[in-house]
């Protein structure tokens, strides 16, 4: 995606660990949609989990 990643583009409007909702500062892309997260750290905690399954699929 070019630009900066925007809320309006998120699929999501509330964070999947929290259930608050999203902010501009802790979007990320996953598979070519943006998604959003309440805080950096949900992000980080999202990226982390989503790297490690799937290398775990690739792996099979």
């Amino acid at each position: 995606m070019a630009g900066p990643l925007r809320l309006a583009d998120a699929v999501n409007t509330v964070c999947p660990w929290s259930g608050d909702p999203i902010t501009e500062d802790a979007l990320t892309v996953y598979r070519g949609a943006v998604v959003g997260f309440c805080n950096p750290g949900c992000r980080d905690k999202f990226a982390a989990a989503t790297r490690a399954f799937d290398g775990a699929i690739e792996e099979r």
